[in-house]
């Protein structure tokens, strides 16, 4: 059964049947054509559920499709597409109305993701499509902090569940910001013990010369200022979980001391010579590649082997597309009730940007780029205009990646900075600039339009 129907306007043919065949894999009914006109013509006849088109089509541009769908009163979500995207032009297209406004090349898990949410749009609205088999309903996370529709997700929550009432230790690896601290306190929760205590160390935080002290105590007189007996970390977390951040900071001599830890779950506190038992689950993480560490001599290969028993990734936000929209509606209502601010939703082309963003911080810039958005929003529906505008920037979205381009996209940013250069050394003026390129104006003004340079910064003439 069809997902919905597509109409795909692209003037380049290979570009065409690309995305065609890749849509039609995806159980899309497609219909494909290569010019403005065509396009209009098959609207007519029978409007689809969505139009996906390039924005250059020669004479007519996908600017000019969108703004004849808004005029005719067609309700098919438009999705732009272009070989080299611009800030100015991702905003242009979502005023104008796009669903979302796509840089070339692009993957197709992302477009899967949007369409999907288009068509989720459409069904809310009464139109009956189907939608893809994956749903909120059928992801049991182990925790109400930990959200995930993606397949990796789904992944680590399995992981979480068939780990979290055994004793081994386990590593949790992933990119600053990606919620590593919330599986670790998953995998306490979802455990036998999780009536006793969670202590969490962020050994970065802590400098090297008062680490050892954090951990395993101190007694009276150890050191300058240890005027009393102390209990360390891994006493406080007895019978529960201790939890060892960034542990990729520990000194070599630590290091060694923490392997007998995982070994016997033993150790003496700082300046005692008594040995203390201790009953603790042990969780790690770190940001950092412990292989690479090993083989730099930074890090002890037997104690990289003792707690690399079960190791837990956790992927990038980049790489969950699919849980942006239920992460961000989270995050919403979190800080509506923080705030108290009648917020409601995110507009669609707000959502769009959202899904574009690389994420470099993960999930916790996301959180941080909400909370802001409440905080500021002057309206019920979050806009763009109430996200930072480096998300609007397209070399900071999913769709560069230059290993995937083809000759002509990869030709098209040097292109734009001779265009650039030569329309300011002739102080914008276009007949000139033709004249010097050895190029028509007409050419010009085409590919300064399907550069995305500002044209009211240009002097007609």
């Amino acid at each position: 059964m069809s997902q919905g129907s597509i109409l795909l306007v692209d003037d380049d043919q290979s570009a065409l049947s690309s995305m065609r065949d890749y849509l039609n894999d995806e159980n899309f009914s497609v219909t494909a054509v290569t010019d403005y006109t065509t396009a209009i013509g098959s609207i007519r006849r029978q409007p689809p559920d969505i139009v996906i088109t390039d924005v250059e089509l020669g004479d007519q541009d996908g600017f000019d499709l969108l703004k004849w769908c808004q005029n005719n009163d067609v309700k098919s979500p438009v999705i732009l597409l272009t070989g080299f995207g611009t800030i100015e032009g991702a905003v242009e297209a979502m005023r104008l109305g796009a669903v979302d406004y796509l840089t070339k090349p692009f993957s197709g898990e992302m477009l899967t993701s949007i369409l999907r949410r288009a068509l989720s749009k459409k069904e809310a609205s009464g139109k009956s499509i189907p939608l893809p088999s994956t749903s909120p309903d059928t992801t049991v996370s182990p925790s109400k902090s930990l959200i995930g529709l993606d397949q990796k997700m789904v992944e680590i929550f399995d992981l979480i569940k068939s780990v979290s009432d055994t004793r081994s230790t386990v590593l949790i690896t992933g990119e600053s910001g990606t919620g590593k601290t919330l599986c670790a306190r998953a995998i306490h929760q979802a455990s036998s013990r999780s009536a006793g205590p969670f202590v969490e160390v962020a050994c970065g935080a802590i400098p090297e010369t008062l680490l050892e002290s954090e951990l395993f105590g101190h007694s009276a007189g150890s050191f300058t200022g240890a005027i009393a007996d102390r209990e360390g970390k891994f006493q406080q977390a007895d019978g529960g979980t201790i939890f060892l951040d960034e542990i990729a900071t520990a000194s070599p001599a630590l290091q060694v001391k923490l392997l007998r830890v995982l070994q016997n779950m033993e150790f003496e506190p700082v300046g005692s010579t008594k040995t203390r038992q201790v009953n603790a689950r042990v969780i790690l993480a770190t940001n950092e590649d412990l292989k690479k560490r090993v083989m730099e001599g930074t890090f002890r290969q037997d104690l990289f082997y003792r707690i690399n028993v079960v190791t837990l990734e956790v992927p990038p936000l980049r790489e969950r597309l699919e849980d942006i929209a239920s992460l961000t509606d989270f995050f919403l209502e979190k800080f509506k009730d923080q705030t108290g601010k009648p917020v409601q939703s995110f507009s669609d082309q707000a959502l769009a940007a959202l899904e574009k963003y690389l994420w470099p911080g993960n999930v916790r810039e996301l959180e941080n780029v909400i909370e802001r958005a409440v905080v500021l929003g002057k309206s019920d529906i979050l806009g763009i205009n109430d996200l930072p505008s480096h998300l609007l920037d397209p070399s900071l979205w999913q769709s560069e990646s230059y290993a995937d381009r083809t000759l002509k996209q990869a030709l098209t940013n040097p292109e734009r900075k001779i265009i650039l250069e030569a329309l300011e050394s002739h102080n914008w003026n276009r007949q000139k600039t033709a004249a010097f390129l050895g190029i028509n104006r007409t050419t010009l003004y085409k590919k300064i339009r399907k550069l995305g340079l500002e044209p009211s910064n240009c002097k007609i003439m």
